[in-house]
């Protein structure tokens, strides 16, 4: 009976002990739950440490990139000095070498860097002065090709190109702002801008020798004397030809430069000294923006033309003259692309080659005509 009586009165207890025991587990499961959760909230939160760590790491890549870029360009630069006979310097801007053989280096430049004159200097990293040749130039790309001794040549830049580099990327220029006391300046910026097309002139009086050319944008520093030297890509690359800045007391930060592409498109043109062939029609043009220029030539313009160009004179035996285009008459498109300045006109002209046929589009006499105009060279 005994035993009987023991067992039954453990029973309860063992109940007791296992309901004990779920409890506890429970409650280690439930604050387990509660610990990983704050973690994760805490985690989302507060991204600071993560987010430090991260833009530190991005900032070590960018400075090792942009050493070994500018390794991989810098002694390929050169200051550029044009110096008249009695050995004053007349001019200086920058050069850098693109191409080499077994006799000489080959250095490109902006063409207004080297037109004042025939003797020209460059001044290498190492400081060491080395003689130059001007082999051709070409004043509407603003390029130049020079050539040197291929023992002076200290390195050759890495051609790249600007097709595929997107805005906000970062860039640098090496030159000589200010001429060869301040040689080798790098200056760091981003691309501000792709396919901008900016208008230059040449005007003098009554002539007006203007034109578009399409440059890169960067915010990048451009001086004076930075003229001809490489802008560059992280990648060492030299993307675009630094050419000129916008000057005004309202702007700042907006330099451009030439694509690599436009320019390398030349250099055997410039390197052989060739003149760079680029197709004509044989017509002398006016904006008829240019009021004062028209009145003095005694032009009517028909009221329902608001722009073109107007056809001063078309010369016999050329393209516009065989296609039907006579004098006092006012072309408005080429190809369907409108055409209201002479800058306008001369880029879309330049986009084609001699003996290509092109569709132009003019008034006479007030009302719209069509005519195909085969496009030739200068005599």
């Amino acid at each position: 009976m005994d035993k009987i009586e023991t067992s039954d009165s453990n029973e309860p207890k063992k109940k007791n002990q296992f309901s004990k025991f779920l409890k506890f587990l429970i409650i280690i499961l439930l604050a387990f739950a509660l610990g990983a959760g704050l973690m994760y909230w805490y985690s989302v939160a507060n991204p600071t440490v993560v987010t430090k760590n991260r833009t530190i790491s991005e900032t070590k890549v960018t400075e090792e990139a942009m050493e070994d870029a500018i390794d991989k360009v810098y002694d390929a630069v050169l200051c550029i000095e044009v110096v008249s006979s009695d050995g004053t310097i007349i001019s200086s801007g920058t050069g850098f070498v693109y191409d080499k053989d077994d006799k000489y280096g080959y250095v490109l430049t902006n063409a207004h860097v080297v037109s004042d004159g025939n003797n020209v200097q460059g001044v290498l990293s190492n400081n060491n002065t080395v003689s130059l040749t001007l082999l051709g130039f070409d004043s509407y790309t603003d390029l130049a090709v020079l050539r040197m001794d291929v023992k002076d040549v200290l390195q050759v830049a890495s051609i790249g190109s600007s097709e595929n580099i997107e805005v906000g990327n970062t860039l640098f220029t090496v030159g000589a702002p200010m001429g060869a006391k301040y040689a080798g300046t790098v200056t760091k910026g981003i691309l501000s801008g792709k396919d901008r097309l900016l208008e230059t002139s040449t005007s003098n009086g009554l002539s007006n020798d203007s034109y578009i050319v399409k440059v890169l944008q960067t915010d990048a520093a451009i001086s004076p004397g930075n003229s001809g030297g490489p802008l560059v890509n992280l990648a060492g690359d030299v993307i675009g030809i630094t050419s000129l800045k916008l000057v005004d007391n309202k702007v700042e930060g907006m330099g451009f430069a030439i694509p690599i592409e436009d320019a390398m498109n030349y250099v055997d043109y410039l390197e052989q000294g060739k003149e760079i062939q680029r197709p004509v029609m044989g017509v002398q043009i006016l904006d008829l923006t240019n009021r004062y220029v028209l009145y003095r030539y005694n032009v009517n313009i028909p009221k329902n033309v608001d722009s073109g160009i107007y056809l001063v004179e078309v010369n016999s035996g050329y393209p516009a003259s065989d296609a039907g285009l006579k004098s006092g008459d006012i072309i408005t498109a080429i190809n369907g692309e409108k055409v209201t300045t002479t800058a306008e006109f001369k880029y879309e002209l330049y986009k084609y080659s001699v003996g290509d046929m092109v569709e132009v589009t003019y008034y006479r006499n007030g009302k719209e005509n069509v005519t195909n105009v085969k496009l030739d060279k200068t005599s």
